[in-house]
C-alpha cells in the first residue's frame, strides 16, 4: 500500500488503517473484558464477496454497535470462530468497510469526526434534524456515496435510523437494495443499550452479556418484491417487526431469563 494511497472518498488508507488499529485496541476490552460478547455467524462473514455487501442491523447506541461490528467482522475474516479473542486481527483490517451515519451526529464533536474517518458515509436525515421533526428531500449525493461504497466494499446500515426499538424501517434502505442489488446480510444485536450510554462512548455498566447474530443473506425477488415487501423482510430479519412484541414463545422467555442471570455476574 502506497503511503498516500486513497480510497474513493479521498481518505488516506495508511491513516485509516492506523486509526482502526488504535481505536480497536482501545475499545477491545469493552467487548471482551469489561463485558463479554456472544457471537453467532462468523462463517457467514467469511463466505461473503469482497464488494457489494450491505449489512442491515437493529440499532442501540450511536457508536458502540458499529465498532463492535468492525471487531467481529475483522476477527471472522482472520479465522476467529465466533470470538474476538486476541485483537491482533486488526493489524491488517478490512479497509473497504463503511457505515452509514447521520451527518449531524458525526459532526457533533472531535471524537465523532475522528471516528468518521474510519469509514463513515454521512447522510442527511430526511425526517429529523437538530432534535426536531422535518420533511426534506433525499440528498442525491448521499445515495450516490452509498453506491460508491458498495462498489468498493461492504456497507453497514441501521435501517430504522434510530436507537429506539421497534421503530419503522425507513423505505430508503429498500430503495437502495432494489437499485443496487447488494447481498443483504441481517445482523441482530443486544446488550449494547445496557452496556453503554446512548452515544456508545461511555461504559455505563460492566458485566453485561452482549450478543451479535449474523444471519444468512436475505432472499429478495428483485422482479416481484415491492418496496413495502422488502421493508417487511428487513423488519423480520432484524427482529424489529411489531409481531415480535405481541407473541414471545415460552422457550424464548426461558432463554432470555437464562441470559439475564448470566448478565448478573461480576469480576
Amino acid at each position: 500500500m502506497g503511503l498516500f494511497k486513497r480510497n474513493p472518498f479521498g481518505q488516506i488508507l495508511f491513516l485509516k488503517k492506523w486509526l482502526i488499529r488504535i481505536a480497536g485496541g482501545l475499545t477491545h476490552r469493552r467487548y471482551r473484558g469489561f463485558n463479554q460478547m456472544q457471537i453467532d455467524g462468523s462463517e457467514i462473514i467469511r463466505s461473503l464477496p469482497d464488494t457489494n455487501v450491505l449489512f442491515i442491523s437493529n440499532h442501540q447506541t450511536y457508536f458502540a454497535d458499529v465498532v463492535a461490528m468492525f471487531h467481529v467482522f475483522n476477527a471472522s475474516l482472520k479465522g476467529r470462530e465466533d470470538t474476538i479473542k486476541n485483537v491482533g486481527y486488526l493489524w491488517n483490517p478490512k479497509m473497504n468497510m463503511y457505515y452509514v451515519a447521520a451527518k449531524e451526529t458525526m459532526q457533533s464533536g472531535l471524537l465523532p469526526k475522528i471516528l468518521a474517518y474510519a469509514g463513515a458515509i454521512t447522510v442527511e436525515r430526511t425526517w429529523r434534524a437538530e432534535g426536531k421533526d422535518v420533511k426534506r428531500e433525499v440528498n442525491p449525493n448521499d445515495t450516490e456515496n452509498i453506491k460508491v461504497a458498495l462498489d468498493d466494499g461492504w456497507v453497514i446500515t441501521f435501517p430504522q435510523g434510530t436507537t429506539r426499538s421497534f421503530k419503522p424501517v425507513r423505505k430508503g434502505t429498500a430503495h437502495i437494495i432494489m437499485q443496487h442489488k447488494p447481498i443483504v446480510v441481517p445482523v441482530v444485536i443486544d446488550g449494547f443499550r445496557r452496556s453503554f450510554d446512548r452515544k456508545g462512548l461511555r461504559v455505563k455498566k460492566k458485566g453485561i452479556l452482549q450478543s451479535m447474530i449474523i444471519k444468512e443473506p436475505l432472499k429478495i425477488d428483485y422482479e416481484n418484491d415491492s418496496v413495502d415487501a422488502i421493508v417487511e423482510k428487513i423488519e423480520y430479519a432484524i427482529e424489529q417487526h411489531e409481531s415480535f412484541l405481541k407473541v414471545i414463545p415460552a422457550e424464548v422467555l426461558d432463554e432470555e431469563a437464562k441470559l439475564n442471570r448470566e448478565r448478573l455476574w461480576r469480576y
